[in-house]
């Protein structure tokens, strides 16, 4: 496979009254209608996480938005947007939304487009969920069974790490639970054409 660069991030600072946002701006891709898609992709999100905290009229209501990069290889971008906000209450919720693209083509991935079309992917991944589970000895707030076939996730490297919402798998105080699986672990149902598939590959 050919050499192909990574993406060029610069971390965009927007704000409004009792907000600081920082938010990933791509550039350095070959095609521009890519670089286009994937920057309003993740402005939508970023507006989606905003919205989804609700209203800050609480005088001591903030907000604080920031990112990571999980990766920037072989043609394939990753990453995660957070976005925290006290609105009032015990304590402040953060929210978590990740996006993998294709680099080439600005393509965003549901989990199920990186698996064979009728692959048993959700039972394969709660399989191996539910055995870290064990051995990490998770407390989880009800018996693990299964993640959703939409379950969010990123991919790092050589894995793909799915993860869940707080409080959505165990209490707040664990913060996100994140569980990251080998893609060599799931190579007979890789869509040979998916963002899984170049990570396969030993090169």
């Amino acid at each position: 496979m050919a050499f192909q660069f990574p993406a060029v991030v610069h971390a965009s600072r927007i704000t409004f009254p009792k907000a600081e946002l920082w938010v990933p701006v791509i550039s350095g891709l070959h095609n521009a209608a890519a670089r286009n898609a994937i920057n309003e992709a993740i402005r939508a999100a970023v507006r989606e996480l905003v919205a989804g905290q609700g209203s800050l009229d609480d005088p001591r209501a903030e907000m604080q938005g920031w990112f990571e990069i999980k990766n920037n290889q072989k043609g394939i971008l990753s990453l995660s947007l957070f976005n925290y906000a006290y609105t009032g209450g015990a304590h402040g919720l953060t929210l978590q939304q990740s996006l993998t693209f294709d680099m080439g083509s600005g393509k965003s991935y549901t989990l199920p487009e990186l698996f064979k079309p009728g692959s048993p992917y959700v039972r394969r991944l709660s399989d191996l969920i539910k055995l870290q589970i064990q051995a990490r000895q998770i407390a989880t707030i009800e018996p693990f069974e299964s993640i959703r076939p939409d379950q969010p996730f990123y991919i790092a490297d050589r894995s793909l790490v799915v993860y869940f919402a707080l409080y959505e798998l165990a209490p707040y105080a664990f913060g996100f639970p994140y569980f990251p699986i080998s893609v060599y672990d799931l190579t007979d149902i890789i869509n040979p054409n998916g963002p899984l598939a170049p990570m396969t590959v030993n090169d």
